[in-house]
């Protein structure tokens, strides 16, 4: 039985692991071909190296426009055409109002929002050329509660990339390119052990921290045909933490 991305290829960033590896491990077993874009060049040959079906590891720092556009070329130039782009790349460290300086401010917007901004922009004339694609963003329970657990900078950023989704959405839908995001709570990674994390992980309703699976499967059902006729929608990954 064919998978539910058969055909399909995928550029995952930050996909070297946690999340985006979990995405880009199930999307290859769905039968998509997967560029595993990371930071990290050994993290991202590795998680490449493991995909069921062709893969390909890319060093790529999603705040470099160049880099980005060069990412985008090689994935063309491997699988021919990119169907699915999936925003994952990421990065908080906490701080509160007072002591957030300029630069920690800079650098989480630059890679939470900037780089979802410049990875979107150039994959979109290839796949309004070809009328058709879905666009990925990671968005986070943080653009809804105010970050209490990843302070101001970053819930700044993920609010900014779920109201790029939308945007997006309404400019790419007549050229049937769906644009959605998933807003995910306490995930088991390492960007979520801290004290902070541990005092929500204990007010989940479902009683436990999410999986990057979890995760995964929800990316899964936005990139394939399951959501033909799902746009600018964010969608919840969070146990029952947040209810909307």
């Amino acid at each position: 039985m064919a998978g539910k991305l058969e055909g399909k290829t995928a550029l995952v960033t930050g996909g070297g692991r946690g999340i985006g590896r979990a995405i880009s491990l199930l999307f290859s077993q769905q039968g998509a071909r997967v560029a595993v874009a990371d930071l990290d060049p050994q993290t991202a040959q590795q998680t490449a190296a493991e995909l069921p079906t062709r893969g390909l590891g890319l060093e790529l720092d999603v705040t470099k426009k160049g880099q980005v556009v060069e990412g985008v070329a090689r994935t063309l130039a491997e699988f021919g055409h990119l169907d699915i782009l999936v925003n994952n790349a990421g990065y908080v460290t906490y701080s509160t109002f007072e002591e957030c300086s300029e630069e920690t401010w800079q650098l989480i917007l630059d890679i939470n929002l900037k780089g979802t901004f410049l990875c979107s922009q150039a994959v979109l004339a290839h796949m309004k050329e070809r009328r058709q694609g879905a666009i990925i963003n990671l968005s986070s329970l943080a653009a809804k509660n105010g970050g209490l657990a990843a302070g101001p900078p970053y819930a700044a950023a993920k609010a900014g990339v779920s109201s790029l989704t939308i945007g997006l959405a309404r400019y790419m839908a007549p050229h049937r390119v769906r644009v959605n995001a998933i807003a995910p709570g306490v995930i088991d990674t390492a960007m979520t052990r801290s004290p902070q994390h541990d005092k929500m992980t204990a007010t989940i309703p479902l009683g436990e921290k999410g999986q990057p699976e979890d995760v995964a499967n929800c990316a899964l059902f936005l990139a394939c045909e399951d959501s033909r006729h799902i746009t600018g929608e964010i969608i919840d990954v969070n146990g029952g933490l947040y209810m909307d």
